[in-house]
């Protein structure tokens, strides 16, 4: 079902063939809603850049595709403005008509994607026996929202959580394990808390104790050679963090499970098989006895070509290699389309570097067009003194103890606000607006930005948050009790939503811009352009509900036509946030 901006895509780029020739193909004819309801419903601002290209005043430009353009029944009035803007006032019947099909599909108008794309979609990445802190927050909320509207578009995502589980720190740990008192023959029955004060305490040794870290390399050996006690020991470390890491992501409602593991450890056996296809390809060469890869373009301070280490000079390999393998598998094995790798924003130049080196192996091309292989980067939660984000002692946020503070805010707020709701179901929707609003002051912000982590903010039920979201889809609900309790819904009846008003046409053109509002996410890989278009809604709801009585209505077909609005909304709101991964509840 094609929606409005795309039928009039559709009808300017006819206009602007008709009208310029060869001189438009290729032209966007640049349609946007309009930011300001005087100057008509839509703009076209499509003559500014042809004005330049032909060497014509804009508005000469804008005045020939107007001449060719046909927008009988779409358009009442098409109108040019200052120095070439078209402006757009649609036909009243139209928009009926289209806001009616909208609420007449299952999908609010959003079209499913063709040709459906396979994506490799990376994102979380938490370390084996380490608790997930306030770091990984970032990555597994924009990664799932990211991967939950390409799923909606119809894409096919291929979730790849990317453990940390290999490495000197692993010969570390189980050299202390084996050593210490106590633990040694119960490692099964140690928790993840327990694993995480064990960590630091095996950190402690290794930096003091010179001989203890040469065994414990000596056991990194033991545990890339596959002893059998060995890995065993590593197992046990695999089997608490896992178990922490999916207790995390079924609060924050993330959908990463143990089939989505695609571990370090996983691809430690394509790394000499990698290393040598870059060598045979002569893209690898030694450089004071490591072997590098040289991607064009890169260069240090001194202008010297930068280097990706691929091979220590002891043999030992390198996060490179391992993320090198990854997109070597990633592409030939998952067959992915288009790679998506969520991660913050100091790895920039990594991952720019490892898809420049993967492109020049040739692992990104295929007949049918090149892989695309796109960083996702994001900035740094910080406290309110703008530093990282940490407690009062300094020490990095654990999620988990994040998690349960805000249910404790969220359940305190809903207190004070319902003392009346009864304690169970109160439970209940504090958890709901507690992760809602967690998730959503992450996602809020353009992801590329540091954010400052503000409880007041992020639970307040004013302005651009999820409770003030979460509240206007309660709003909607109760609309619909209280009409059920006064027997005004007729269940045989159906009635299109009411764009007659300028508060109720307002809100339909802005439920309308949904399909491209998912589309602009599936593209860009920017949450926030969600949020701030829920947040649009919510507010030209709140509005539409000030000025347009719903049950007081001066007749009943108006009331049904409002209720049909209203539910509409509330569909909006519930898709769009679901979209985030947040709930919605039906109190509050």
């Amino acid at each position: 079902m094609p929606d409005v901006q795309s039928i009039l895509n559709e009808r300017f780029r006819a206009a602007m063939a008709k009208a310029l020739g060869d001189a438009a193909a290729g032209a966007d004819p640049a349609i946007r809603p309009s930011a300001n309801p005087t100057f008509g419903d839509f703009q076209a601002n499509a003559a500014m850049a042809l004005g330049k290209k032909l060497g014509q005043k804009p508005r000469d430009v804008a005045q020939k595709i107007v001449a060719a353009l046909d927008v009988a029944g779409i358009c009442d009035k098409v109108e040019i403005a200052g120095p070439g803007f078209v402006n757009l006032h649609l036909n009243a019947g139209f928009l009926a008509g289209a806001v009616a099909a909208v609420a007449a599909d299952a999908r609010l108008g959003v079209p499913v994607a063709s040709p459906a794309l396979r994506v490799a979609l990376d994102y979380s990445g938490p370390n084996v026996a380490k608790e997930m802190h306030v770091g990984h927050l970032r990555s597994s909320v924009i990664g799932d929202a990211i991967g939950r509207v390409l799923e909606f578009q119809g894409h096919t995502v291929i979730r790849q959580n990317h453990m940390g589980d290999w490495g000197t720190q692993f010969g570390m740990l189980i050299q202390n394990l084996m050593e210490s008192a106590g633990q040694a023959g119960q490692p099964e029955s140690m928790s993840i808390g327990d694993l995480n004060a064990f960590y630091q305490a095996s950190k402690k040794r290794f930096d003091e104790d010179a001989e203890f870290a040469t065994r414990a390399r000596q056991r990194v050996v033991a545990l890339q050679s596959g002893d059998e006690r060995t890995l065993r020991l590593w197992g046990v470390f695999i089997e608490q963090s896992k178990r922490h890491f999916n207790e995390v992501y079924k609060r924050l409602r993330v959908r990463l499970t143990d089939d989505d593991i695609r571990a370090e450890s996983f691809y430690n056996p394509m790394l000499a098989e990698t290393v040598a296809e870059l060598e045979s390809k002569g893209l690898a060469r030694e450089s004071q006895g490591a072997l590098c890869v040289f991607p064009e373009g890169y260069k240090n301070a001194d202008g010297d070509p930068l280097p990706l280490i691929i091979r220590k000079s002891d043999g030992g390999f390198l996060y490179a290699t391992t993320d090198l393998a990854a997109v070597r598998y990633r592409a030939r094995d998952l067959k992915a389309d288009r790679m998506v790798y969520v991660t913050d924003a100091r790895q920039r130049q990594h991952f720019a570097m490892v898809f420049k080196a993967a492109a020049e192996a040739g692992w990104l091309a295929r007949p049918q067009g090149a892989v695309s292989a796109e960083h996702v980067p994001f900035g740094t939660v910080l406290g309110e003194d703008n530093k990282p984000f940490k407690t009062r002692s300094g020490e990095v946020v654990k999620l988990t103890n994040l998690l349960d503070e805000a249910d404790e805010r969220a359940a305190a707020v809903l207190a004070s606000k319902n003392p009346d709701l009864p304690a169970e179901q109160r439970k209940h929707v504090a958890e709901v607006v507690a992760i809602g609003a967690l998730k959503y002051a992450d996602l809020s912000n353009d992801r590329i930005k540091d954010y400052v982590f503000n409880w007041d903010r992020m639970l307040s039920f004013d302005g651009n948050t999820a409770p003030y979201l979460q509240y206007a889809f309660v709003r909607i609900r109760s609309i619909f009790r209280k009409a059920q309790a006064q027997g005004l819904i007729d269940a045989k009846a159906s009635s299109s939503p009411s764009v007659a008003e300028p508060a109720e046409r307002a809100l339909a053109l802005k439920i309308l811009q949904f399909p491209g509002v998912v589309e602009g996410v599936g593209q860009s890989l920017e949450p926030h352009r969600m949020t701030t278009y829920l947040y649009e809604v919510a507010s030209r709801f709140h509005d539409f509900f000030e000025h347009c009585p719903v049950l007081q209505a001066p007749d009943a077909p108006t009331r049904a036509a409002r209720l049909a609005l209203c539910d509409l909304v509330a569909r909006v709101l519930k898709q769009g946030l679901e979209l985030l991964g947040i709930e919605v509840v039906e109190q509050m």
